[in-house]
């Protein structure tokens, strides 16, 4: 079940086909969960929190070097509560090392993608929710492939655990380090698979031997404004990140580069977010993807530092600018670097928080399912349901 930096898995001998459910995984469980789990098998309770141990705080893979446990139950172990989820199908690396981009594919021959990118003072991860996106946005790779399904709590959790235990080892490029940032902003809408990716944030974030021990604080939840769900996120108690992809402040355009706005518009996904912002005293992350001639105009700049300020204390959000990773035949692209300017200072001078996130990834399939798509074309059938021409 080890997966290596020495190349791709074959999990040719574990394909379940398209449309089969992952095995359970000691990742999809609570520590309650895992306690039943063992005894379910036999062992005494207290095992549980031995396994929990080897897997999160010495983040080891291989139940057969497990010493803790007798010789006789570790094979039992790895069989019934540690089944392989996900192999590398591709990785990429750019930037000088600083960015590793992992293509996996899972045991239904779904793909998904990761993203690892160091900077000077953290290490962040960017992972996917689901295989593939059915919210449809024409200016997103992921969004033109359509929807494939769900991914499970431990196929969530096991991106940044592996991405973590192989920074760990010394296996990614840059040399050691361990993740201290999760970006649920690659493949799928986080909020339409509300369940597992909970579930998930909260394993990242328990500490050790129970989970990862990320802080909240390190962990953004990305949406293009589910409303209904982003209401629900205060009850979590999770004073993690709420990033709102909103790219157009007005609702003419939002309805044509967000096919969900026609549901929840811009009104109704900012007070939305004011609501999780004034509850939790989170700052609100507001991304705008900047889009050449489409909607880079500084009147939209205007017209969106209005709408932040007319949500009361308009200072919980923060405006993150970011330009285009256009994929290829896309007919949009990258605002030109003096709009993308003029669009910054008009939210400076009405006095908004703002940043333009620097690029990552423009050498390789950089853009969120690229590298996805690039392999599910590549290889055919193996990724079964999607239809590429979507």
């Amino acid at each position: 079940m080890t997966i290596t930096a020495s190349g791709p898995i074959d999990l040719t001998d574990k394909f379940l086909g398209p449309g089969r459910k992952p095995p359970v995984h000691w990742m999809d469980l609570t520590p309650g969960q895992r306690i039943e789990a063992v005894a379910e098998l036999g062992l005494p309770r207290f095992r549980a929190k031995q396994i929990s141990t080897q897997w999160f705080s010495r983040l080891s893979n291989d139940p057969s070097s497990w010493t803790d446990l007798p010789v006789a139950v570790r094979e039992q172990v790895a069989d019934a509560l540690f089944p392989t989820l996900l192999g590398v199908a591709q990785e990429q690396v750019a930037d000088g090392g600083a960015t590793t981009k992992i293509a996996w594919r899972a045991l239904d021959g779904a793909i998904i993608e990761s993203v690892i990118m160091r900077y000077p003072d953290r290490i962040t991860i960017c992972i996917s929710s689901e295989a593939g996106c059915g919210m449809d946005c024409p200016f997103c790779a992921t969004g033109q492939g359509g929807l494939q399904r769900n991914l499970s709590t431990a196929e969530i959790v096991w991106q940044v655990y592996e991405a973590d235990r192989r920074l760990a080892a010394g296996e990614i490029a840059g040399g050691p380090g361990r993740i201290s940032n999760v970006l649920f902003m690659g493949m799928g809408e986080p909020m339409a698979n509300y369940k597992a990716v909970m579930a998930a944030v909260r394993q990242m974030h328990d500490p050790a031997p129970d989970g990862l021990g990320i802080g909240a604080r390190g962990i953004t939840v990305s949406t293009v404004g589910m409303v209904p769900r982003m209401r629900q996120l205060v009850a979590q108690d999770l004073p993690f990140t709420l990033a709102v992809s909103l790219h157009a402040p007005d609702d003419e355009l939002r309805d044509e580069i967000i096919p969900l706005n026609k549901h929840f518009n811009v009104d109704a996904v900012l007070d939305a977010a004011w609501e999780y912002a004034a509850a939790t005293k989170r700052r609100v992350t507001i991304q705008y993807i900047l889009i050449k001639d489409v909607n880079d105009q500084t009147w939209r700049a205007d017209l969106l530092a209005r709408r932040l300020k007319a949500r009361g204390d308009w200072g919980w959000f923060h405006v993150n600018l970011i330009p285009l990773n256009p994929t290829p035949g896309s007919k949009w692209t990258a605002s030109r670097p003096a709009d993308e300017q003029a669009f910054r200072e008009h939210l400076e001078r009405a006095g908004v928080p703002v940043s333009i996130r620097v690029a990552r990834g423009r050498e390789i399939d950089g853009a969120c399912g690229q590298l996805a798509s690039n392999l599910d074309a590549s290889r055919g059938s193996r990724r079964g349901t999607v239809n590429p021409a979507r």
